[in-house]
């Protein structure tokens, strides 16, 4: 079984080898239709301490580090221009 990639934006880089990646997703509302912006945070694993807040990561699935971090940072996204 493939194991899940999600892109988001790091919002914290404060503990040491661990980053927060904030996923923001769009739903549709069930009963009025509109697309509503949906977010959750998620711990991932960062080695080498490299990336700081506002990165754009990609982050896929791992074996648990920690009771909370079950995620480890894939790559960076590159910048459109």
């Amino acid at each position: 079984m493939p194991k899940r990639v999600l892109k988001g934006t790091v919002v914290s880089a404060k503990c040491d080898k661990t980053i927060t990646v904030k996923v923001e997703r769009r739903v549709k509302h069930p009963l009025y239709r509109k697309f509503i912006t949906r977010s959750k945070k998620y711990a991932a694993h960062d080695e080498l301490n490299h990336f700081k807040e506002g990165d754009e990561v990609s982050i896929q699935e791992c074996k648990p580090y920690s009771k909370s971090k079950t995620w480890s940072v894939v790559e960076q996204e590159q910048e459109k221009a």
